[in-house]
């Protein structure tokens, strides 16, 4: 080896642009089965309690896809910590989608209380589904938008990386050992 040669290791930074773009890609299918599943379920509950179970739903998506695909951390063997670490992320997130989602919602009604229908022209379309309440769909998507910069975020310094938060909360709950 040449006297002045040192391996250069590679910075991790908050803004990675492969791991965002890969991040982007994931987030983007947990959000659209987020937003599909919860479209379902605004058919039989109200808007609040759709945006939530589109929520738990896509939660199982996102982990599998991000533990597998975002972050390099396949092969971490931590996947009960990480998990543990992923659902206080989720937890937040939650929060952060539903309260976004009903802030923008009273925002949308506060400034005209009607809400805007579109009707879906296609024949095809069970009739139950052909509406879409965009004042609804608007306020989820600004919930979903601040969501994924918060998750990117605290996945990227908190669930997928070594932080010594697990091993500090298991000493405390007395767990034992991983």
């Amino acid at each position: 080896m040449w006297p002045y040669f040192t391996p250069v290791k590679k910075k991790s930074t908050l803004f990675n642009f492969k791991d965002l773009i890969i991040y982007f890609l994931i987030a983007g299918i947990g959000a659209t089965v987020q937003f599909i599943a919860g479209s379902f379920f605004r058919n039989y509950v109200n808007f609040y309690s759709s945006v939530s179970l589109g929520y738990i739903v896509s939660f199982v998506v996102g982990f599998i896809l991000t533990k597998l695909f975002a972050f390099d951390a396949r092969n971490t063997n931590k996947t009960r910590r990480e998990m543990v670490k992923f659902g206080i992320v989720a937890a937040i997130s939650f929060g952060i989608t539903v309260g976004v989602a009903a802030l923008t919602l009273s925002i949308l009604h506060a400034s005209d209380p009607n809400d805007y229908i579109y009707k879906i022209p296609y024949g095809f379309i069970p009739e139950k589904y052909k509406e879409i309440n965009v004042t609804e769909a608007s306020s989820t998507l600004a919930g979903m938008g601040l969501s994924f910069v918060s998750n990117y975020i605290l996945h990227k310094t908190f669930t997928f990386k070594s932080t010594g938060f697990y091993d500090r909360a298991k000493a405390v709950l007395n767990l034992g050992k991983e």
